[in-house]
């Protein structure tokens, strides 16, 4: 094929996440609720347009809809109260709360009745937003939001809500210039609270409860919580009991080696600590930082995740007391999320029980008293687990197996199947599955686990260049272990089809293995993400498969991985010859006080000092592309600005494209960005020269927003 047709197809592969059902039909099934949750409808896309099925889990019935009849299925029930996209109604239906402002207001959703909840909301210290360091303004304006809606939830009864009032004030001010604005105005200058790492103070949350009816507003009596990044109640470390007598949250210190466990009670503000644990590095209640808090609250006991032996598991500890009862769960393995606990039971998914590959994920159950341990899915899939009362959706998967979506009791026995995906389209274009590998790390005793993605032209005589589609955690994984990773997943199929082979590889101190290899990157970001892992793989890949031309590699990456790439450069010269950095955080200094501190030590600027890469600009001798939005609020455009400056006093050749009106994710830009990406590794790596052909923008959509961004 020509390199015209190539990115033609690449195009096609980019655009997936726009267009879900374009490709690949089947592969997400997201339930629709009706009565009561005992049944559920969904849609599915196609090239066609969407196909709907109702689904009934107690019959084992699955019944193909027309756009009429579900139409008919709805309107026999009763509509729900017309809410507003920013509003976030209570569960009874009668009220909603929407941010005005700086205070938060309510509605009912019966007559329209507004009143308001707070009025000494403030600029800087308001209710019911999180810290605007991860607020998403720049995108937020480009979809025509004014903001997310509030961060908060309701008590069961729906009569108040729990919330909090976030204190910016004293934080430090950061600055975004606006070249172009779209009113064709001069430069606009933004604003922005954002802490660096070791900065004196961070944003802190105070939580409150807000009775509706009465206008009552109970303040908690603890210490502000320091929040750096993440909305306490948007990200679920702050939660209702079921019976809506407490209110529950986790804390932890700047230095993040204790976790605690906290009860407010909503009517006093009063708080009490049940429970906590500390240790010598980072203490965590999931490995996964944006994923919510493994950790349940019973009626008398708390059921505690836990890595104190290595590994991460559950624990029961005595709701009053917080001692110790007993543990629940034990082996080389980890628990991933809880899914219900029920009659003495809990069920939950696990990680490293298939020995093929650690990071699928299995669905078990056991007694609280630890007896009874039980598989219910005994197989090597990776299971995505969606749970309901008395059932639960899993899509069973692998990286290279197309997904198969049923329902299933908590037995474990399966009710009704709903979808097999189908990639008849998909493998059209060339596509071919990637390759599922495991290497030794660095240390020679280490497994890692990675995929490699082959040219859509794949021939085995042949040699082809290499693209490390790198990002370093440690708060995510690069892969998932299941089909199709999404978002992190979107670079690797489009280069493949231009001729590369793509390789994604989780080292040493990415999250969903023990706690150890957890912590090989902690105080060590500089490492991004064990490069000296990626070396060790491509080596070993290499003896096997001498069609990976190590002569040509380039290191590719956006955000974290942005840093990696050069980083790439800079220590591996020998391998990594042509780099592309896209919104790379060159200089941990001038980074998010919540992510430098938390994975690289609170208090240790000699660490955050060796994870800058300005101070290395001399090291660089290959070739690299530096891409940067100019209003990225997530990793400022001055990373990339600081690191070209320090390239230029070294008088180093450098590409660099500054995207004017861009974000973090250059979402409007998609296209563009990733062409240019394209057009430099083709010509870098020797593939050939760029065709005239461009690929045309791709549209803003709710669709795309949910796979990048969900």
């Amino acid at each position: 094929m020509s390199l015209t047709e190539n990115y033609r197809t690449a195009e096609r592969l980019l655009r997936r996440p726009a267009r879900p059902g374009e490709l690949v039909v089947g592969d997400k099934v997201r339930p629709q609720w009706i009565d009561g949750g005992s049944r559920f409808w969904y849609a599915v896309d196609t090239p066609e347009g969407k196909r709907y099925a109702l689904v009934d889990p107690a019959a084992g019935a699955r019944t193909d809809l027309t756009e009429e009849s579900l139409a008919e299925l709805l309107a026999a029930r009763q509509p729900p109260p017309p809410i507003a996209p920013l509003e976030v109604p209570s569960p009874d239906g009668g009220h909603a709360i929407s941010l005005r402002g700086d205070d938060l207001w309510a509605r009912s959703l019966h007559d329209g009745t507004e009143w308001p909840l707070t009025t000494d909301g403030a600029p800087d210290h308001a209710y019911g937003v999180s810290p605007q360091a991860l607020g998403n303004t720049t995108l937020l304006r480009k979809i025509g939001l004014p903001h997310l809606p509030p961060a908060a939830t309701w008590s069961p009864d729906s009569t108040r809500v729990l919330t909090h009032r976030t204190d910016e004030r004293l934080v430090r001010q950061t600055h975004l210039v606006e070249s172009a604005p779209a009113d064709g105005g001069p430069p606009r200058v933004h604003t922005q609270r954002y802490p660096y790492a070791g900065d004196e103070h961070l944003p802190l949350t105070e939580l409150v409860v807000l009775h509706v009816a009465t206008g009552a507003v109970v303040r908690s009596q603890a210490a502000p919580l320091q929040t750096a990044m993440l909305s306490p109640v948007a990200a679920g470390w702050a939660w209702w009991s079921e019976d809506g007598e407490a209110v529950y949250y986790l804390s932890r210190p700047r230095d993040r080696r204790t976790l605690s466990l906290h009860r407010m009670d909503p009517a006093t503000g009063e708080v009490t600590t049940v429970l906590g644990e500390s240790g010598d590095t980072r203490v965590e209640p999931n490995q996964w930082a944006y994923e919510p808090p493994i950790v349940r609250v019973l009626a008398d006991e708390v059921l505690w995740y836990s890595q104190r032996d290595g590994w991460g598991h559950l624990y029961r500890h005595d709701l009053r007391t917080g001692e110790l009862i007993g543990r629940v769960t034990s082996g080389e393995w980890a628990v991933r999320q809880i899914l219900r606990v029920a009659d003495g039971v809990v069920h939950f998914t696990a990680s490293g029980l298939v020995p093929e590959d650690p990071y699928r994920r299995t669905v078990c159950s056991a007694s609280l008293d630890g007896a009874n341990f039980t598989v219910l899915t005994d197989d090597t899939s990776d299971h995505a687990v969606t749970p309901a009362a008395d059932f639960f959706l899993d899509s069973m998967s692998t990286v290279d197996t197309p997904p198969v979506t049923v329902v299933r009791s908590w037995s474990g026995e399966i009710l009704v199947e709903l979808e097999r995906a189908s990639t008849e389209d998909l493998i059209a274009t060339g596509w071919t599955p990637p390759q599922r590998f495991r290497v030794k790390a660095a240390d020679g005793v280490t497994d890692l686990y990675g995929t490699l993605h082959l040219p859509h032209d794949f021939d085995p005589s042949r040699s082809y260049p290499v693209v490390d589609t790198l990002y370093p955690g440690p708060q995510v994984t690069r892969l998932a272990p299941c089909f199709d990773p999404g978002g992190m997943g979107l670079d690797a199929d489009p280069l493949a089809a231009l001729g590369f082979v793509v390789l994604a590889l989780d080292g040493r101190g990415a999250p969903g293995r023990d706690k150890s290899f957890h912590d090989a990157s902690y105080g060590r970001l500089a490492d991004a993400g064990a490069l000296a892992d990626h070396v060790a793989a491509l080596h070993q890949l290499a003896r096997t498969r001498p069609w990976l031309d190590l002569t040509r590699v380039a290191a590719f990456g956006h955000s974290g991985g942005g840093f990696a790439a050069v980083r790439a450069m800079l220590d591996h010269p020998d391998l990594y010859r042509v780099g592309v950095s896209l919104a790379g955080y060159h200089d941990a200094t001038t980074f998010s006080a919540d992510f430098v501190e938390t994975y690289d030590g609170a208090d240790n600027p000699e660490s955050w000092s060796n994870t800058s890469n300005t101070a290395l600009a001399d090291r660089l001798q290959g070739r690299l592309l530096l891409i940067h939005g100019e209003l990225d609020d997530r990793v400022h455009p001055t990373h990339t600005l600081r690191l070209a400056d320090r390239l230029v006093a070294a008088n180093k050749q450098f590409d660099l494209l500054i995207v004017p009106g861009a974000e973090h994710a250059f979402i409007d830009h998609l296209s563009y960005v990733r062409t240019r990406c394209w057009d430099f590794l083709v010509r870098e790596l020797a593939v050939g020269a760029p065709p005239a052909y461009r690929p045309s923008p791709i549209e803003i959509g709710p669709d795309l927003l949910g796979e990048l961004f969900a």
